[in-house]
């Protein structure tokens, strides 16, 4: 099956995915870490796009963006990519394909889902048991919404400013809201949409979406469509296959 072309409009947030092939290690020592951050700096400013959080893991990039172009995004991480991977096989001394295919994105909606995205990509260290605490990982953006080193590059959300009117507020707001953690169904929630593309929100937002998608944003129904239920006379009973299938 073909993949469905990249939804990525302007102005609305994405959480994106990009692994190593093969799930390979893509970070082998701290220099590669500055490298990558540099080059993503580079990237969000040369293709205007707002890095919101970020999280660098041995084998894989979890980010928040917002592209202010429909294709700030694309362009953006490919540039990242293309740097980052010369980079990458002259330190080690090899050559090759470095990243999985092209890196996964969903849309979603940030008046619900901005700050539970922002958390569930900078406590990515911590699940995966690679850091006692999100204060303690040198490598996400965790440390600069906290207050304990700013980033020259992060673009606060406005979900963020609205946490409090000072950054002591904010910051502190923050840290708290971390310490609280998400909940089970909110982190099966957002690793599911990372991993799979798809929109996230109510059926509000989606249904605005579909306005101007030039894709599908849901995905089909499981399993094998009904056939038509045909009345007499020949004509095609209401809320059958077809009419369900126009919906999509």
């Amino acid at each position: 099956m073909a993949r469905l072309p990249r939804f990525s409009p302007a102005g609305q947030p994405a959480l994106v995915l990009q692994r190593g092939n093969n799930r390979q290690p893509v970070f082998l020592v701290a220099d590669d870490y500055l490298h990558y951050l540099d080059c993503l700096r580079m990237a969000a400013r040369e293709h205007d796009l707002a890095v919101h959080a970020y999280a660098l893991r041995p084998n894989h990039v979890h980010l928040v963006a917002t592209p202010r172009q429909a294709d700030s995004l694309s362009l953006a991480m490919q540039a990242v990519g293309r740097r980052y991977a010369r980079h990458f096989n002259r330190a080690a001394g090899r050559s090759g394909t470095l990243w999985e295919g092209r890196f996964r994105s969903a849309v979603f909606d940030p008046t619900v889902w901005m700050l539970q995205a922002m958390l569930y990509v900078e406590g990515n260290a911590v699940r995966a048991g690679e850091a006692a605490s999100p204060e303690v990982d040198r490598w996400s953006s965790y440390r600069h919404h906290a207050g304990i080193e700013a980033s020259a590059f992060v673009s606060d959300h406005s979900a963020y400013w609205s946490l409090g009117n000072t950054p002591f507020e904010r910051q502190s707001n923050y840290r708290a809201l971390s310490a609280e953690g998400l909940s089970g169904s909110q982190l099966a929630t957002l690793r599911q949409h990372a991993h799979s593309g798809w929109p996230l929100g109510d059926a509000a937002f989606l249904a605005q979406l579909e306005r101007y998608a030039p894709r599908r944003i849901q995905p089909l129904p499981k399993g094998r469509p009904r056939r038509s239920t045909m009345l007499e006379g020949g004509e095609e009973a209401p809320g059958t296959a077809l009419g369900t299938a126009v919906g999509h």
